[in-house]
């Protein structure tokens, strides 16, 4: 068989131009080398947002399509994707209240914005907001954007093209592609066992290792314009009681956030630097932890110390190398590159992009297909559910209703259980009516829960259980985890990023 793409890279762009290119009719290949989400699309700061901070660089395009995109996202995937209301303290000695006013009203009105509530003033020294951070800080603003369960995003990507005919093969690595009369003709190998694969068109969506590809598997000579760049986050024991996130200006320029996370925790990040290393499993710096903890605590009454810290994370986002003379001012726009002399197979390579835009680029990308597939149908993905999605009105009313299905469970399961499966959270539980009929127990996860990600959602191994799949890793005990890889017939310790468990 000769597939009409083959997409090599399994993170949020090449998920996202499989479901669309499977839903539009064509026939897809995708080969990952290692688990869905593995690089770039798990080492997120887990926002949708229209990237506030984008507008000083003029970016108004890139900024108005984030900004529609997270109600569109939304409504997608109301279980992976919520509101959260953002909190930025005035700092004085930084931008001026005028212009960080015109930046919120811009960013109330570019993205014609319908379910989110727009921007409020706050007084600092009256609202509980204000309660955590130091005294010089009394007036700020509130704003909207959203979070993102950003792994699992990638994951629904993959079940919905996979539902709709898409091949999805992670843990296989293409070694070569070459162009062919008729079209491309790749070599995977997975295990150890080789095998061909013919297709019609070749996307390069292989996030930090696009180049490498182009390199190595291509042998392309050209070389590729990407400039990659380290983002680093920590997670630190939560630092204050409510619900909402802050945005904080730095002095240098830059803006990080602390975000409530996993109910025990606030996520801090994210750091911006230049990265000239190989892209497998980045390392957070002791320069970068300390840059971290002290552009929170430049804010936060409360001492933010090293000690508190769980667990880090980073990865290296793949820009386009604009010639932006800093890593924080480099564009976070797309670029889509169509390559191939008249006559020959044709490549697009997929430079940049964001958690939030990657249904979009996946739109833009299939519009540049378009003319090489006149049988392909129209764009679909906008108004689509991802697999478990709902109408964001109903969610509240659902999760009511499968709390007193399975009163056996405790609420706070039953919302986690939805906030990661939504309504496909049926196919774990099963009409279950004990906790004993869910199999074996480590910890929050059920014997059931771990076979439908094996099943349903391409999972192998507990690094991809724990910590792309759920962030159970942080919650659960060591022997809770031994139970779970005994259970998997993991003979070793999968590798993690983490500098401290609580557990």
């Amino acid at each position: 068989m000769t597939y009409d793409l083959f997409i090599i890279g399994g993170g949020v762009n090449g998920a996202a131009i499989a479901r669309d290119a499977a839903g539009r009719g064509l026939s897809v290949f995708l080969v990952e080398q290692n688990d869905l989400a593995s690089g770039t699309s798990s080492a997120s700061t887990k926002l949708i947002h229209g990237g506030l901070r984008y507008l000083e660089y003029y970016e108004f395009r890139l900024v108005r399509e984030a900004l529609i995109e997270r109600e569109v996202l939304l409504n997608a995937a109301p279980h992976i994707i919520w509101p959260l209301r953002f909190v930025l303290p005035h700092h004085a000695g930084l931008r001026p209240r005028w212009l960080i006013r015109l930046g919120l009203f811009l960013y109330d009105h570019l993205g014609g914005r319908k379910i989110l509530p727009g921007t409020r003033s706050v007084d600092l020294t009256q609202d509980e907001v204000g309660t955590p951070l130091r005294e010089e800080f009394t007036h700020g603003w509130e704003y909207s954007d959203c979070w993102v369960n950003d792994a699992r995003l990638v994951t629904l990507y993959a079940v919905d093209a996979r539902t709709k005919g898409a091949v999805i093969r992670t843990r296989t690595k293409c070694l070569d592609a070459s162009r062919r009369a008729d079209g491309w003709e790749m070599a995977i190998e997975s295990d150890g066992a080789r095998e061909q694969v013919n297709a019609k068109f070749l996307v390069n969506a292989a996030g930090p290792w696009v180049s490498d590809v182009l390199a190595k598997v291509v042998h392309q000579n050209e070389p590729a314009k990407v400039r990659m760049v380290k983002g680093s986050h920590i997670v630190v024991d939560r630092l204050y009681d409510h619900d909402r996130c802050y945005i904080f200006q730095n002095g240098d320029g830059r803006v990080d956030f602390a975000i409530p996370y996993e109910d025990k925790f606030t996520l801090i990040g994210t750091t911006d630097l230049d990265y000239q290393g190989a892209p497998e499993r980045p390392e957070i710096t002791d320069d970068e932890i300390q840059y971290l903890l002290g552009a929170a605590g430049a804010y936060f009454k409360r001492p933010i110390t090293k000690d508190m810290i769980r667990w880090t994370y980073s990865g290296i986002r793949p820009l386009y190398d604009d010639g932006a003379s800093d890593a924080k001012s480099a564009t976070r726009d797309y670029v889509l590159k169509l390559e191939g002399a008249a006559g020959q197979p044709q490549m697009l390579s997929v430079f940049g992009g964001k958690i939030t835009t990657s249904r979009k680029l996946a739109e833009a990308a299939l519009a540049k297909l378009a003319p090489f597939f006149p049988q392909m149908k129209k764009p679909w993905t906008a108004g689509a559910k991802l697999p478990g999605g709902m109408t964001y009105a109903d969610v509240p009313t659902y999760i009511a209703a499968q709390q007193k299905a399975y009163s056996f469970l405790k609420p706070q399961n039953i919302e986690r259980l939805f906030r990661a499966y939504g309504t496909r959270m049926d196919g774990i539980l099963q009409r279950a009516r004990f906790a004993s009929d869910l199999g074996a127990s480590f910890g929050p996860l059920s014997a059931h829960e771990v076979e439908y990600l094996k099943r349903e959602e391409f999972a192998v191994t507990s690094e991809d259980i724990l910590w792309r799949r759920s962030k159970l890793g942080l919650h659960m005990k060591p022997d809770e985890i031994e139970s779970l890889k005994a259970y998997l017939g993991e003979t070793e310790k999968p590798k993690r990023k983490a500098t401290k468990s609580n557990g």
